[in-house]
């Protein structure tokens, strides 16, 4: 090999050591394989298999509560802070003071306004086309002059990157390539995975790009984005040990995916709309976490 070229890997992998060791790198933990996670063995049933009679209507009426119970001003120090804004928007702070708003849009907005905003646009209540002119960095998720959204940011303490894939379109039924981004945030070592307006089960080459997930903000109305069985079939897939459904438009579409993950999750119904994240403290069993909030 030529002298330069051994100059130029012997550079790479320093980069790269310095990258998965450094002790300020607060997403390091987020470069691992995603079947790291401990999970028992699961197997996904046939796509064809009729959906499981929900089994949680005596709880309904905590599911969402009429006012729910307002989480902490911030998060416990070294602790990242997921809230649910609502459908879905997720307010996202962390311990370094950086702030990220999921889909954001003009219907329902966090209540302060975030260094990042990220977006995609299957649908008006994922996107706006005037944000706040304070938000710092907006990342979109689609594509742009024939190209597929590509973010990677580093700000603060929290790193943003997307991963796209397809949606269909509405009438024709036609496949928009990379309409979509499932996008990550990761910061003191917790890794959010918000899966967007998902359309369909991910690849291996999606995968390998999100890389391990720690929680999993997931769109379950089984209509407009990927039906429930598939939805099911894409946990299984990530293996998340916190899982957070978001986008169901009433609690019976909500109990209908609930009852799918009940032999294999813990079922949690949250009376706040806000949870402080730690790695640490994420769960031992894979558990879905249900926040209040506007659906």
């Amino acid at each position: 090999m030529p002298p330069f070229r051994n100059r130029l890997s012997l550079a790479y992998l320093v980069c790269l050591l310095f990258a998965l060791l450094a002790p300020g790198i607060a997403w390091a933990a987020c470069l691992g394989a995603v079947a790291q996670n401990p999970w028992p063995a699961l197997t996904s049933p046939a796509l064809a298999e009729p959906l499981a009679k929900p089994q949680l209507a005596g709880l309904m009426p905590a599911l969402i509560p009429a006012q729910a119970k307002p989480g902490p001003t911030q998060a416990k120090s070294g602790d990242v802070r997921l809230t649910f804004v609502g459908h879905a928007t997720f307010l996202i702070q962390t311990p370094g003071g950086a702030t990220a708003a999921t889909d954001y849009n003009d219907y329902l907005r966090p209540a302060v306004v975030p260094d990042i905003a990220t977006m995609n646009y299957a649908h008006g209540t994922h996107f706006t086309e005037s944000p706040d002119p304070g938000i710092k960095h907006v990342l979109r998720g689609w594509p742009y002059m024939g190209k597929p959204a590509r973010h990677n940011l580093s700000y603060k303490d929290m790193r943003v990157r997307n991963v796209p894939t397809n949606i269909r379109r509405w009438g024709g039924g036609e496949t928009e390539y990379d309409g979509n981004s499932i996008f990550i945030f990761e910061a003191a070592d917790i890794c959010i995975v918000h899966l967007g307006h998902l359309h369909h089960t991910l690849t291996p080459g999606h995968l390998a790009d999100i890389g391990q997930a720690d929680v999993v903000l997931v769109p379950v109305d089984g209509g407009y984005t990927l039906n429930q069985v598939q939805m099911r079939d894409v946990i299984l897939q990530l293996k998340p040990p916190l899982v957070v459904p978001m986008h169901y438009f009433s609690d019976s579409t909500l109990e209908r995916f609930l009852s799918l993950l009940r032999e294999s999750h813990e079922i949690t119904l949250s009376q706040e709309s806000s949870l402080s994240l730690r790695r640490e403290t994420l769960p031992k069993k894979p558990t879905v976490m249900v926040l209040p909030g506007p659906h």
